[in-house]
Formats: C-alpha cells, sequence, structure tokens
C-alpha cells in the first residue's frame, strides 16, 4: 500500500510517500494511524492529535472507521480551509 503525505504531516515524518505492508491485524483508517504511530517520533509527532487529520483512500475522503483492505492508496492531509 502507498501511504502519501501533504503539508506538515509530509514535514514531520520526514517523507512524502512510502510503500508500506499493513499488518493484517490493520483493518480501518483509524488502525493504521495507530500502527504508524508506533513506528517511530517522527510518526507519533505526525498524528498526536489524529482528529485533526485529514484522509483520502484510493483519493477519496474517507472517516477514521473506514476499512483499508484492498486500498492501494491513503492519503493524510491537514484541514484545508477556502477563501
Amino acid at each position: 500500500m502507498k501511504i502519501r503525505y501533504f503539508a506538515w504531516l509530509r514535514e514531520r515524518t520526514g517523507i512524502a510517500e512510502e510503500e508500506v505492508r499493513v499488518p493484517d491485524e490493520v483493518q480501518t483508517v483509524s488502525g493504521l494511524v495507530a500502527w504508524l504511530s508506533s513506528r517511530g517520533e517522527n510518526y507519533a509527532y505526525a498524528f498526536e492529535n489524529p482528529e485533526i487529520v485529514r484522509v483520502a483512500v484510493d483519493r477519496v475522503h474517507a472517516k477514521e472507521d473506514r476499512p483499508i483492505s484492498g486500498a492501494s492508496e491513503v492519503a493524510f492531509f491537514p484541514p484545508m480551509t477556502g477563501g
């Protein structure tokens, strides 16, 4: 699965994207965030306030309970504003 990070999430993780093999027990977006957070200090820092992080699964906005099984891409980005 490809994981992409945008804006300050990219800055905090130190990478723009990565290919990962997600453990079978990780089934949802919130599970993915928890697993990523456990991978190191930079990930924990990026997801320290998961309620403000937005996510898209295969380019469709998703909520924390969205299953990720079969997804090819998950993208994380900060809240956006319009103007």
